[in-house]
């Protein structure tokens, strides 16, 4: 009877306790196959909050956060682009808050406001997904340079991703944009854009096409193109020598929130020592020193190899840059899913 007692007790204080957790709504545009990781992380931190996600990629997602500013939905952003979240900032909608553990990230990696309004997780860059095999079969060789896309060789077996659907495709564009000037960047993307198969609205899809053999070149991102890599597909992963262009994916908490005390609990997990050893085994370069390992398909002078980048002028630009592009491209998107 003792025990029967004891076991209804706890079970009422499990289902109390499992009552009291806080949902909490959280915006991403963090990869698929990284959502559990990390929300079974944080979870066995704070068991007190459960985390909801809501997951598109980049564009869409900063759209929707933009759309809901009169009533907004989500409580907090954990993986987002630096540059979308400086254009939601722009627009006063983020909660300044200074995480614990502040002090232990590398400040090029942090908004600069005091307190700030987002803080960096880790770097992801641009990266050509090669594929060696359908490549030796249309004789076509390994480029070195973004430069060397535009040749008439390549014509029609490139993708990319489509810069107001992803990430990936704006840094892209802004780094060509920044690199090369506006003249010229918007030049070397007219001749690129000749050789174009098809713009995706992923920033990963391209790579997966080239692993595939779909498409033997995928503009795409480092974390994934060295994940296919280690699964054994033919590709090369080729940094183009003028530089990379790079992004922030970083966290920050939405004015508003209803729920402030449980995404602050979140912004302090994932300012912290675990969480970055989550972000390491993704990315070459994560927000706290010393904590990223070498990879093997990863240059050890790749943070050397970043080129210059204003996110202030990449955020304040984004809507004009993307209208632009549209005028000029669209006509080899994909069709929206």
């Amino acid at each position: 009877m003792l025990l029967k007692t004891l076991f209804a007790a706890c079970g009422v204080a499990l289902s109390m306790s499992a009552a009291a957790a806080t949902t909490l709504t959280v915006y991403t545009a963090l990869e698929p196959d990284q959502l559990k990781a990390y929300k079974e992380a944080f979870e066995k931190a704070n068991p007190d909050v459960q985390i909801r996600w809501v997951r598109e990629s980049t564009g869409i997602i900063t759209a929707r956060l933009i759309a809901e500013k009169a009533r907004p939905q989500a409580d907090a952003v954990w993986g987002l682009a630096a540059t979308s979240l400086m254009q939601l900032d722009q627009q006063g909608m983020l909660q300044p808050y200074a995480p614990k553990g502040l002090a232990a990230l590398d400040k090029r990696y942090v908004d600069s406001h005091q307190p700030p309004r987002w803080v960096g997780m880790d770097v992801w860059a641009a990266t050509v997904c090669f594929n060696t095999v359908e490549a030796a079969k249309k004789g076509l060789p390994k480029p070195e340079s973004w430069e060397d896309l535009t040749r008439p060789v390549y014509k029609g077996q490139i993708v990319m991703p489509h810069p107001a659907s992803s990430g990936t495709g704006f840094l892209d564009v802004s780094a060509w944009l920044q690199h090369f000037g506006d003249k010229k960047g918007w030049d070397y993307m007219d001749r690129l854009h000749v050789n174009m198969a098809q713009y995706v609205h992923s920033g990963s899809k391209p790579c997966k096409m080239a692993a595939s053999g779909e498409y033997p070149i995928g503009i795409s991102f480092e974390y994934r193109g060295a994940q296919l890599k280690d699964k054994g597909a033919p590709i090369d992963l080729v940094y183009p020598k003028e530089g990379l262009g790079w992004d922030i994916e970083a966290t920050a908490i939405m004015k508003g929130t209803k729920n402030l005390a449980a995404a602050q609990k979140l912004a302090d997990f994932a300012a912290s020592r675990e969480a970055n050893e989550l972000y390491e085994k993704n990315f070459a370069v994560v927000a706290m020193p010393g904590v990223a390992k070498p990879s093997p398909h990863i240059p050890a002078d790749y943070a050397q190899r970043l080129v210059k980048n204003d996110f202030g002028w990449a955020a304040r630009q984004r809507d004009s840059i993307l209208r632009e592009w549209s005028r000029r491209y669209e006509s080899k998107s994909e069709p929206k899913p």
